[in-house]
């Protein structure tokens, strides 16, 4: 068995408000808003670098040429429906196990369900995802959060059919609305995971802090480097019953409807985003 690293194991194991899952099936995309990162949006996706402004010259450019026209896709999207916020997440029994993630059917740990094969840094501290948890051997029982976001094919669909109109400028505007609106929405999740744990008291205040990962525990996507196998994603999707909002794996283990994203979600104070 895979030496674990020495993330310690007494903190408390939060009580989660049900075992399964939830589905939301229907998110306001005003209430993801928050949650998207506009520097991402506007430098990276729209395009707009600083291109000689300086910070306070740049975040008035924004808040007078760029948040009207995010303003102004949003309203759009309230009637049009391009973009259209789902999820399912919900919460499992789990312990750790080498560097194995196992989930079971039951709190009791009567049998056990799935489990995740994760890699370990070779060097450093040693981490894996599955040292976050209780080990096996302890006979506690621990939970992990899992999340499955999508805001719908149409959008994809949406931003093609102007990019075919030779529409390249809106085509930007609703593929990285698309892009990011994902990414927000697991945010927006991740968030509600929080709450719903019990430690949400304990995230930083300010909305660009929380996207620098300035609160408890972790969200790990597949394909990163500590948890890279793609695959891994169907046994979330069968967890989450991904059905329920339209959600399938796809060619290369890629999440389809494509503007999706799904995590494995970590308690434990310790747990911040590593390289394995």
């Amino acid at each position: 068995m895979a030496e674990r690293s020495a993330v310690r194991h007494d903190n408390p194991v939060p009580t989660p408000p049900f075992w399964g899952v939830k589905c939301l099936e229907q998110i306001p995309l005003k209430a993801v808003l928050p949650y998207i990162n506009r520097n991402t949006l506007y430098k990276f996706q729209w395009g707009f670098k600083p291109r000689g402004r300086g910070p306070e010259q740049y975040r008035e450019y924004t808040r007078r040429e760029l948040d009207p026209i995010l303003n102004r896709l949003a309203a759009e999207n309230e009637s049009r429906q391009v973009l259209k916020p789902q999820a399912v997440y919900g919460y499992f029994p789990c312990r750790g196990e080498g560097n194995d993630l196992v989930i079971y059917t039951d709190p009791q740990g009567q049998a056990e369900r799935c489990r995740f094969t994760l890699p370990r840094q070779k060097s450093a501290r040693r981490l894996c995802i599955a040292d976050f948890f209780r080990p096996a051997e302890s006979g506690e029982m621990d939970v992990v959060g899992f999340m499955l976001v999508t805001v719908g094919q149409y959008a994809a669909d949406f931003a093609r059919q102007l990019f075919a109109q030779d529409q390249y400028q809106e085509y930007l505007y609703w593929h990285g609305l698309a892009a990011e609106g994902a990414e927000g929405l697991a945010e927006f999740v991740h968030k509600r995971i929080r709450v719903e744990l019990g430690f949400g008291r304990e995230d930083a205040r300010d909305l660009a802090d929380l996207i620098k990962q300035r609160y408890r525990g972790s969200r790990y996507s597949f394909g990163y480097p500590a948890c890279p196998n793609l695959a891994d994603q169907g046994k979330i999707l069968q967890l989450l019953d991904a059905e329920r909002i339209g959600v399938q794996l796809g060619d290369e283990d890629q999440l389809w409807p494509e503007h999706s994203t799904s995590a494995i979600v970590v308690h434990h104070p310790e747990a911040k985003y590593f390289i394995a």
